[in-house]
């Protein structure tokens, strides 16, 4: 009796756990295509509200811009995005930290200018007060 009980509690701590876990998961992809559809607006208000005061992100050129920079360029026209594509996407969360993965390809019209990009990103989030928000992004280019 108290092995089935035992059994039967490590098995609710298992499922509970899984279940805490897929929530999170799915909270974040939530904010992945939060973010996608602000950058796609250029919304400057959601931009702000989705990313950390302390934004590092990495463009697949070298280019390293800081939350300022990052929102302004999406806001202004010198980065637009006409439309996103995300593939191949996958979610690691470890506690508050969550990386995602994935390959981006869209048609861009960067300060006029019509072009397609395809790069691989590696976007790294973290729980605030109940929230994901973006830390962190690094994009390398894909052939």
């Amino acid at each position: 009796m108290k092995k089935t009980i035992v059994l039967y509690l490590s098995l609710v701590l298992i499922a509970f756990a899984s279940q805490a876990q897929s929530k999170d998961e799915t909270a974040v992809a939530e904010a992945v295509e939060q973010l996608k559809a602000a950058m796609i607006k250029g919304d400057k208000r959601a931009l702000n509200a989705i990313t950390n005061d302390q934004l590092n992100y990495g463009h697949s050129s070298g280019i390293v811009e800081d939350k300022a920079a990052f929102v302004d360029n999406l806001t202004n026209g010198n980065s637009v995005f006409k439309s996103i594509t995300l593939t191949d996407q996958t979610i690691t969360i470890v506690g508050n930290t969550a990386l995602v993965r994935h390959i981006l390809t869209g048609e861009t019209a960067n300060k006029g200018q019509a072009g397609q990009v395809k790069i691989g990103v590696l976007l790294t989030w973290i729980k605030e007060k109940g929230k994901w928000v973006l830390l962190g992004r690094q994009a390398y280019k894909v052939s």
